[in-house]
């Protein structure tokens, strides 16, 4: 029987680029860093909560051939790779103002929504990015 969703990916161009946004910005905190030999395992987790973490998992390796690779990147710098991550925020106003003065770059402001207090932004790879303030959460 299926019990969590330990590990979840993204790919990035340049993992320390990665690291830069997801922990600098961002706010999460590395989980792992090794250096398997044929990759760098790179995973992020939000603070508090290690069982579930995002691997930033740089495009190639031993499993994608070098055009592929090509194909892949030049797909992910579009925007349209299909990597999202939804993240929950006790205040989306404040998260928003935190991450527009760090420079990073918003998809769409904070908007009311059913399900809560919502907004987007992209990484610098092309990722989507949600920010979620849950419906009767009061920042």
């Amino acid at each position: 029987m299926l019990k969590s969703i330990q590990i979840s990916s993204i790919y990035v161009l340049d993992q320390d680029q990665a690291l830069d946004f997801y922990v600098g910005k961002v706010g999460m905190q590395v989980q792992t860093d090794l250096d398997l030999g044929f990759m760098r395992w790179l995973t992020v987790c939000v603070p508090g909560d290690p069982s579930r973490c995002v691997l930033l998992e740089k495009i190639g390796g031993p499993y994608m051939d070098d055009k592929t690779a090509d194909q892949v990147r030049e797909v992910l710098s579009k925007g349209a790779s299909g990597g999202h991550l939804f993240l929950t925020v006790d205040d989306a106003g404040k998260t928003y103002d935190d991450l527009v003065a760090k420079g990073v770059e918003v998809t769409q402001e904070p908007t009311e929504q059913p399900y809560g207090i919502d907004f987007g932004v992209r990484d610098p790879f092309g990722n989507s990015v949600r920010f979620n303030q849950p419906a009767g959460v009061t920042a």
